[in-house]
């Protein structure tokens, strides 16, 4: 049986005017696609679970909407619709503008169902490289997704130095569990919006 959280519900009516049937599109395929799926909040957006895994997610943001698959990377994609290569905001759908961008919902609930038969398998999720390029700052998509909720936030990160950058992500991406990790990230956002370094406190 289906779990509904009355956070999305919160997250969808405060969403931008043209995001809200997209979300509301989204989340109902999701439902009939995945009797079972458990919503919840994750990083300041919607998540989907399946088999105590995440399934999926979807995002609003100002001029588009996106929706990622935990294990788009291991898709099939037999209709070659995935965009895969980099999971960013933009989700692997592309920008999500209007209900139209979308693939049908034949298709995505195929999709859904081939994501869940990885997640009944208990398939990892392949660890991305480390950056070849001496001093390079690789930046997690979920943290990507976690600043681009709050603008203040970004607009203090980018401003940052590289090694306090480093610091952040360091803290974040070492966290050895997601508990850990969904905390950090809350915690670092709290920082950012006050334009604190990770180590203000010793400053």
């Amino acid at each position: 049986m289906s779990t509904i959280d009355t956070r999305i519900d919160d997250y969808i009516l405060k969403s931008a005017e043209f995001a809200k049937p997209i979300l509301n599109h989204l989340r109902s395929v999701i439902h009939k696609a995945c009797p079972d799926v458990k919503e919840t909040m994750k990083w300041g957006f919607p998540h989907f679970e399946y088999a105590s895994s995440i399934l999926c997610s979807m995002a609003a943001f100002k001029k588009h909407s996106a929706f990622t698959f935990w294990r788009g990377a291991l898709l099939p994609d037999t209709d070659k619709i995935l965009a895969v290569e980099e999971k960013t905001s933009m989700g692997h759908f592309g920008p999500i503008k209007s209900l139209d961008d979308l693939p049908t919902e034949e298709i995505i609930t195929k999709y859904i169902k081939e994501a869940m038969a990885l997640t009944e398998k208990g398939v990892k999720v392949p660890k991305k490289e480390k950056a070849s390029v001496p001093g390079e700052i690789k930046i997690p998509p979920y943290f990507i997704d976690a600043l681009q909720q709050n603008n203040t936030a970004l607009t203090h990160f980018e401003k940052l130095s590289a090694s306090h950058k480093k610091e952040y992500l360091e803290w974040i991406t070492e966290a050895k569990t997601e508990a850990t990790r969904t905390k950090r990230i809350a915690t670092t956002i709290e920082w950012l919006q006050e334009g604190k370094s990770r180590n203000w406190k010793y400053m």
